[in-house]
Parts: structure tokens; sequence; C-alpha cells
């Protein structure tokens, strides 16, 4: 990077800083790993051969942090989806239920907000509808952070309550039901680019009233898109330069049309993955009464402290289910 002449190329320059930031994520923490654990091999040579309670205190507490930043290795290395690395955006429905559940809805929205937080991430609300009485109706969020995505798709799914319902005046318990939802933060600026070679012109005469200027010179024009069998003509312009620049724009935008077709074409595929939000459908189960457990049904994760979970520490669901599934779901 220091090399005469680098930053040229401001374009090409960034990539190669992207990409060695990218190497660097990777290979400084394992080079800091390796040199920590040969430490606390010295470490440990010299606790067996002069023990020192203080020292073992020590080493045990460098083989506890050594053993977390092997985790976290691991867990980066199970972020490798073309999407894990973006931003994420969240959106939350309650279901069939009405209080309860948007109660439910808002219950989860604050959970997520406050995992963010931990994380050091961003949350922007994005939309909100209210309930009537209390909760939300609706509500999507973009969260930013490193790898966000590739989190928070572990959390797409059913997510079920049983609690003793507040809305309820006989103290009933109540079952509701709220839908996580999550997408990949993409750029929504489509980069069209069109070859030279793979167009093909035809110039011609306008049709206009007779005697115009249009008519009598070859100014129309007429553009194949070869790779995509697009064609687009232009006759407004007076001049074939002018008609050939309109005509590019037509081209551009029609690519552009079928970029968006097949971006949405992919999301309906995602969204049709979505299920009911009701009975049996579940990825996990939050009880509050008569016991305190939530149970992730996908990986049987269980923690009994719903209150802490309910302030956003998910990282155990999370990481049991990359565990288990990594990169495979979208």
């Amino acid at each position: 990077m220091s090399a005469p002449g680098f930053w040229d190329n401001p374009e090409q320059a960034k990539a190669t800083v992207t990409a060695a930031q990218e190497v660097k994520r990777w290979t400084e923490p394992f080079t800091d790993l390796r040199r920590r654990t040969e430490e606390a091999r010295e470490l440990a040579v010299l606790v067996s051969d002069d023990p020192d309670a203080e020292i073992e205190r020590g080493l045990d507490q460098e083989v506890e942090a050594l053993r977390s930043g092997l985790e976290r290795i691991e867990l980066q290395n199970m972020l490798q989806g073309p999407d894990d690395r973006r931003d994420a955006l969240m959106t939350i429905h309650p279901g069939a239920g009405g209080t309860e559940s948007q109660d439910w809805a808002e219950m989860l929205m604050r959970m997520y907000t406050r995992w963010a937080e931990r994380k050091g991430f961003e949350v922007r609300i994005l939309d909100l509808l209210a309930g009537e009485e209390a909760g939300i109706k609706s509500a999507a969020m973009e969260i930013r952070g490193a790898f966000a995505y590739g989190f928070l798709k572990a959390e797409k799914g059913v997510h079920r309550l049983v609690r003793i319902s507040p809305f309820d005046s006989q103290a009933r318990r109540h079952t509701s039901f709220a839908s996580i939802f999550v997408y990949p933060v993409v750029d929504d600026t489509i980069a069209i680019e069109v070859r030279d070679e793979d167009i093909e012109m035809d110039v011609f005469r306008a049709s206009g009233a007779g005697g115009q200027h249009v008519n009598k010179t070859s100014s129309a024009v007429r553009l194949r898109h070869k790779p995509s069998g697009i064609v687009v003509s232009c006759q407004q312009e007076r001049s074939q330069f002018k008609n050939r620049a309109t005509a590019m724009k037509m081209l551009k935008a029609a690519l552009y049309h079928r970029a968006r077709e097949e971006q949405e074409k992919k999301k309906a595929e995602v969204e049709s993955s979505k299920t009911e939000i009701g009975w049996g459908n579940q990825i996990r189960s939050y009880v509050f009464q008569p016991y305190t457990m939530v149970n992730d049904h996908r990986t049987d994760t269980k923690v009994t402290d719903v209150q802490r979970v309910m302030d956003g520490d998910l990282d155990r669901f999370i990481t049991a289910f990359l565990r288990r599934f990594g990169s495979q779901v979208l």
C-alpha cells in the first residue's frame, strides 16, 4: 500500500485495502491466540516445576480466556455465507391473539434491540405500527454491525410465548405467537455495465410527418443487447448521436428493471419459506409460567433465566444454531 502509485487508481486501491482487512480479520486473532497459547504452555511448565497458588490462578484465567478466544474464531468460521457480513433488516409481526400477541411482538423488538446494544450495533427503526391498546402491529428495523445478518438469520421464524396475561382480568395463562423475519441489507444501487461488443446498433429513418428533417436522414437508432435479447429504439432526437445516447439510457433502464425482477423473484422464494404464525411452527418457546424456560426447538438449547434472555442475552441460542446449520440457511 505504500508503494508509489498505489493510490493512483482509487477504486482498485480501495478494493486492495478491503481485501487486506479481510485477511487481517482472520490472521490477527489466530496469531494472537497462538502466541498466548505458547505463553500459557511455558507458564504451565513453570508451575509444574515450582507450584505457586497465585500463578496457578492466573494460568486458569488465561486458559479460560483462550477457550473463549477459540470459540470466537470458530464462530467467525461459521459465518461464511455470501451475505453473512451484511447489516440486517428485521421485521416483526404478531400472530392471532390481539393485544396479547401485539405485546409479545413489542417484547421481542425490545429483546433484539438490547441484543444489538450488547454487540455495539446500531439500530434504526424504519417502520413501526403501534397496537390500539398495547404492543405493536408490525415493526421493521435495520441493525447495522459486522455480521449482523450472519448472527440474526438464526432468529428467523415463529416465537411462542406462554405466560399469565396482564390483559386478562381472570389472570389466565395465554399462549401467543409472533414472527421474526430477517433479510440481508443490500445496496439498492445496481451498477449496469454495458459493453460495446454486446451492443448491435441499427440506424434508420425516423417516421415523422413528410418533409421533416427526421425523415431525410437515418437519425433513428435501434440497439439490441445480445446477451439479454433486449431491444430498444429512439427517434425522438434530430441527431443520431443524441438518439443513441437516449437509447443507451433506455437499455440500461431495461437491464436495471430485469435485474430488479430477478431480485424480487429471489425475495419471493425467500418469502415463501415463511410459515404460519401459530401452533407447530415455532422455532423457540419462552415460558414465563408455570415455570421459566426458553427452549430452542431446532437445537434443543434450553435456558431457565427467561429475563436474561429477554434482556438480549441470545448468543447461546445463536451459537448453537450456527454450530448445527452454519451458513446453510439464507
